[in-house]
């Protein structure tokens, strides 16, 4: 028995699962369960496979701690797949730290990178960050080749998303070797895809003298937020000049005012148009007028020292200092729903409730903006009630990184 276990732990860890399935699919002793239960979730069976690890789990009993810790990272790994990320972290970090302490290094690690993943779809970048920072580099080489290649996409991931790019490609370039070397085609093909995510465009350039919209790449895109010039970058929600950013994500009506101003540069902004845009009104009155100064009072504070702003016979007029341009960053795709398409894209079926959490918003506007996009044939859902999921095809033709939504600080 032990021999076909071994053998089926080894069909699995190089990705084929119905290899596995064969040695140890009439049997029902709990590691032949856990490795059922593995190989069903390579094969997309995720229900199932989450039975199977809940039954394998029970079958140790209380005294195989690290037999049971592996079960429950394997757990999370099917979770995270299914988008199930709701749950608590508790049991993932409590299996993580019974499998270093009793020296499982290769099992602690991957629930180290299931929890680093979790961290990345929910946009929380920091904490992403630090988890992957406790992976050290002499340890990183002891493992198996497929969690160094998951460990450098992770890397790559939090680098591009921060526009370093040199890292990410470094990155890249460790996991195109790591996933040659471990031969698992999913994950080649994971690789490749992140790869091409630099090929692509991934925003729009808007106003300036040209008026024509631009499209970047992501290497265009941090060459000019490096440039020196004044931008409006409406994928990440702020401004930045040189090397000082003002986060305006939780200040929509200054970023809309702000981009408005943008777009009319080195021209002035209508003031109705301004009203129109950043509050949504058509026929402003006096009180409207006298919101708008208001904002831009406050914008104005936010720009000591990077812009001013003017007011002309017909509006307001954004003025840069001397040899400063101003650009406007906007996202590949227009919409309100654009972070739910970059999410939906990855391919996965989303339930409500992972959507909600990832992008910060409530169940209602999801549930709204999923009926929007899907009577336009964007979106579609799969099964009934509770078990219903989102899916979309692919965003084709340009990199979602910069629409991927961002943890929020508290405030």
């Amino acid at each position: 028995m032990q021999a076909l276990i071994s053998a089926a732990a080894r069909a699995l860890a190089v990705g084929d699962p119905l290899g596995a399935l064969r040695l140890v699919a009439l049997h029902d002793h709990p590691p032949a369960l856990a490795l059922r239960g593995i190989a069903m979730a390579q094969l997309g069976e995720h229900g199932r496979a989450r039975d199977l690890l809940r039954r394998a789990a029970q079958g140790f009993g209380p005294r195989a701690t690290v037999a049971r810790a592996r079960c429950v990272v394997a757990e999370a790994e099917v979770a995270l797949a299914m988008r199930d990320l709701g749950g608590s972290t508790r049991p993932l970090h409590a299996a993580l730290a019974t499998l270093a302490h009793h020296g499982d290094r290769a099992n602690a690690a991957l629930a180290r990178l299931v929890a680093v993943r979790r961290a990345l779809l929910l946009g929380r970048l920091d904490e992403a960050q630090l988890l992957l920072a406790a992976l050290a580099p002499d340890a990183l080489q002891a493992l198996p080749a497929s969690l160094q290649a998951m460990a450098a996409l992770c890397a790559a991931e939090l680098d591009l998303r921060a526009l370093r790019l040199p890292a990410a490609q470094d990155a890249l370039a460790r996991a195109q070797d790591a996933a040659a070397h471990a031969g698992v085609p999913a994950l080649q093909a994971e690789v490749a895809q992140s790869q091409a995510a630099l090929q692509r465009p991934a925003a729009r350039r808007l106003g300036g003298p040209a008026r024509m919209p631009q499209l970047l790449r992501l290497d265009e895109v941090a060459a000019l937020l490096a440039s020196g010039a004044l931008v409006v970058d409406g994928c990440r929600r702020g401004l930045q000049c040189g090397t000082q950013w003002i986060a305006l994500a939780r200040r929509p009506v200054l970023l809309t005012l702000a981009q408005t101003l943008a777009e009319a540069w080195p021209g002035a902004a209508d003031r109705q148009a301004l009203i129109a845009t950043a509050f949504r009104i058509h026929r402003p009155d006096e009180t409207h007028r006298a919101r708008l100064r208001v904002e831009l009072g406050r914008l104005r504070q936010l720009l000591v020292g990077q812009a001013r702003i003017e007011a002309t016979a017909h509006g307001y007029a954004l003025r840069p200092p001397s040899g400063v341009v101003v650009a406007v960053l906007a996202p590949p795709i227009a919409g309100a729903q654009a972070a739910l398409l970059a999410l939906l894209g990855d391919g996965a079926a989303w339930s409500i409730s992972a959507l909600a959490l990832a992008i910060g918003a409530s169940q209602r506007t999801v549930q709204r903006a999923l009926a929007e996009l899907a009577a336009q044939q964007r979106v579609h859902p799969s099964g009934q009630a509770r078990a219903r999921r989102w899916l979309a095809p692919p965003l084709a033709g340009f990199t979602t990184v910069l629409l991927l939504p961002t943890a929020l600080p508290p405030g």
